[in-house]
């Protein structure tokens, strides 16, 4: 689920740089922001990073 969040916050700045037409360096640009949110996004529908790795006691 966090991955899933960090990833709409990227898309998020990234829709933000793009729409402000901010200038930015080639770092920083909107283009940079999309694909880090596919990533995480990727990672996320994959099934990495979603859930808390809990121990099990056995009897």
């Amino acid at each position: 689920m966090m991955l899933g969040i960090a990833a709409a916050v990227l898309f998020f700045i990234s829709f933000l740089i793009n729409a402000a037409e901010i200038s930015t360096n080639h770092v920083f640009s909107s283009g940079n922001f999309m694909i880090l949110g596919l990533m995480l996004l990727a990672l996320h529908v994959a099934g990495i990073g979603g859930t808390w790795a809990t121990r099990s006691r056995r009897r």
